[in-house]
């Protein structure tokens, strides 16, 4: 069998071909295989009609991945065909298109002209503008309780909203500080044991200081190479930080201001302290490449699961995840990760049900996290991989998902709005050295401008 995926171009070009083109014919040969006809859809208590237990026919669906790491992206590839392969009544059709802002555009763009696939791809903050706009349809109806049971509470609190089930993941994510334990021992520094042990960002910033001291120049990477005004790295990397504070990104129980809550004393306190560490250089600086860590020139990267799979590789049996610093109220980290939609086209939900039910797997969900670092979806997964043990590597991940650790992001549909104008403003408190308040009141002034302006994102969506 031969399947052939598009990649579409990031430059702005092809970003302008691809809004034209996006609802034409993709590519990917389709090939017959063995049947495979247990959907798992019987029975179940339905709160929408997306999915009616039965798919007439040979169903051809259309399928969007942004283009994130390369094992991410091939595993899919290989699951597609295989999926493909392996019975007759789904033909799944896969495109890949650029990650991040370019990806979320093109989405908009797609919506507005009807253009969406069948299954789309998204980060699962946005979930909750295109529920709210309807862009999605709930997949309440989709999901037996067997699998619904056997998700992670993160994954299903991720992708509901208004108490509907729009989205699935098959893998979350987290945060943490990954450090080289040599070192940190050569310098006499004390390394946590867990998230109730995690340095206090006082704490923190003394060992960035002894490591400066010890010959490292920039001890320090957080992924300033992609902290660009508006990219969403920003905010899902250090929104942790004003939490663990005590400040928040948006009122978190009505979302209709954030005003004092982005620019609260402890959200001000938080972020000035991470733009000390950028003033003293114990940062390292934006440069052109991610290999800070990879190659030594820092030792502790404040970074997610995904670069697991490098970091243990460049550094084998020298190399712990902590907790990320406790800025006064507990540490915190991020939670939700890219997961699956079925849109509001015509799509046979039923259809796109069983490709989804073929990813949720146990062994492939568990493949997934091989390939990404990122952790399993599912319970039945997790019990397949050691690294979450009590001693595995990625314990502290699901320590702090299933722990109380974690936080989503803003579940309202003004997350678009509300991760822009923080990470317009992280960026500047990073790399201008812009004053923190008033920086941050200016956020705080473009999300509640944005609420008023769409009437506070009434619960119709029209």
């Amino acid at each position: 069998m031969q399947a052939w995926i598009r990649n579409v171009g990031t430059d702005r070009h092809h970003r302008a071909l691809a809004a034209g083109l996006l609802g034409v014919v993709l590519l990917l040969a389709a090939c017959g295989g063995g049947g495979d006809d247990d959907d798992g859809t019987g029975g179940r208590a339905r709160s929408d009609t997306t999915c009616d237990g039965r798919i007439e026919g040979t169903e051809h669906l259309t399928m969007w991945f942004h283009a994130g790491p390369s094992g991410e992206l091939s595993t899919l590839q290989r699951q597609v065909v295989e999926f493909n392969k392996a019975q007759k009544q789904v033909r799944v059709e896969l495109v890949t298109l650029p990650e991040h802002r370019p990806y979320t555009d093109l989405v908009n763009s797609a919506a507005a002209s009807g253009d969406l696939p069948d299954l789309l791809d998204f980060d699962g903050p946005h979930l909750y503008s295109y529920a709210w706009s309807g862009k999605l349809k709930p997949i309440d109806s989709c999901v037996p309780e067997s699998v619904r049971s056997d998700l992670l509470a993160s994954i299903r609190q991720q992708g509901t909203y208004a108490g509907k089930l729009y989205g699935i993941g098959t893998f979350d994510s987290g945060l943490g500080l990954y450090v080289r334990p040599s070192v940190l021992e050569k310098a006499g520094i004390r390394i946590p044991r867990g998230v109730d042990d995690a340095w206090t960002s006082d704490e923190f910033t003394d060992v960035l200081r002894t490591l400066r001291k010890a010959g490292h120049k920039n001890p320090l990477d957080i992924g300033l190479v992609y902290a660009k005004p508006g990219e969403e790295w920003n905010t899902y990397g250090f929104a942790p930080a004003v939490w663990s504070a005590g400040g928040d990104l948006i009122e978190p129980r009505t979302f209709r201001t954030a005003d004092g809550f982005l620019n609260s004393p402890e959200a001000v306190k938080a972020l000035t302290t991470m733009q000390t560490w950028a003033e003293e250089g114990l940062v390292e600086p934006g440069r052109t490449d991610d290999q800070a860590f990879t190659e030594g020139r820092s030792v502790i990267s404040w970074t997610g699961h995904w670069w697991y799979p490098d970091y243990s590789k460049a550094h084998p049996g020298d190399m712990a995840i902590v907790p990320l610093p406790d800025f006064g109220r507990g540490t915190v980290t991020g939670m939700g990760s890219w997961q699956w939609g079925v849109t509001s086209g015509a799509a046979d939900g039923d259809a796109v049900w069983r490709f989804l039910a073929y990813l949720l797997k146990p062994d492939q969900v568990h493949r997934m996290s091989e390939a990404n670092g990122g952790v399993p979806a599912t319970h039945s997964a997790v019990k397949l991989s050691s690294a979450y043990g009590t001693d595995g590597a990625e314990h502290l991940f699901i320590e702090q998902l299933t722990g109380g650790v974690a936080r989503p992001r803003p579940q309202t549909p003004a997350y678009p709005a509300i991760t822009d104008a923080f990470s317009r403003a992280f960026a500047k408190i990073m790399f201008d050295r812009a004053p923190v308040k008033a920086t941050l009141d200016g956020a705080v002034a473009a999300i509640d401008k944005d609420l008023a302006d769409h009437q506070y994102y009434p619960p119709t969506g029209r």
